[in-house]
């Protein structure tokens, strides 16, 4: 395997848990994209280029996880619907992330720091 994948682990009275940072990934996307306003993730600038180049589909094209000591720092990167007001968005887009990731993984998230890439001309319909 050439990709080497991290993962988090805590200790456990029946053994260890292991918890790969793409399942946070996914898990930080899914809370995401079920945000009102949120149209789809974007690709990260810093993403790899394999990953840009269609090597690396995965629903979690838009997410950075960073762990240090048992706490979890997400970056996203996400399209808003126009009409919607962007600082709402971007704070209901940062308390769901945080919530899912905690309450799925008992791991303490320290920062959402949500990135709006752009705007979303398609669903007009809604305004925030």
């Amino acid at each position: 395997m050439s990709e080497m994948k991290e993962y988090i682990s805590r200790a456990d009275e029946l053994g260890n848990i292991h918890i790969s940072e793409d399942v946070l990934a996914v898990i930080a996307a899914a809370a995401a994209l079920e945000v009102e306003g949120v149209h789809s993730l974007a690709a990260n600038l810093g993403s790899d280029l394999a990953e840009l180049l269609g090597g690396k589909k995965n629903l979690a094209k838009g997410i950075r996880i960073q762990v240090a000591e048992q706490a979890v720092t997400v970056d996203i990167s996400i399209i808003v619907k126009y009409g919607y007001l962007i600082p709402d968005v971007a704070k209901a887009v940062q308390d769901a992330v945080s919530s899912s990731v905690e309450s799925m993984s008992s791991l303490t998230v320290a920062a959402v720091n949500v990135n709006v890439s752009g705007i979303s001309l398609e669903s007009a319909g809604h305004k925030g």
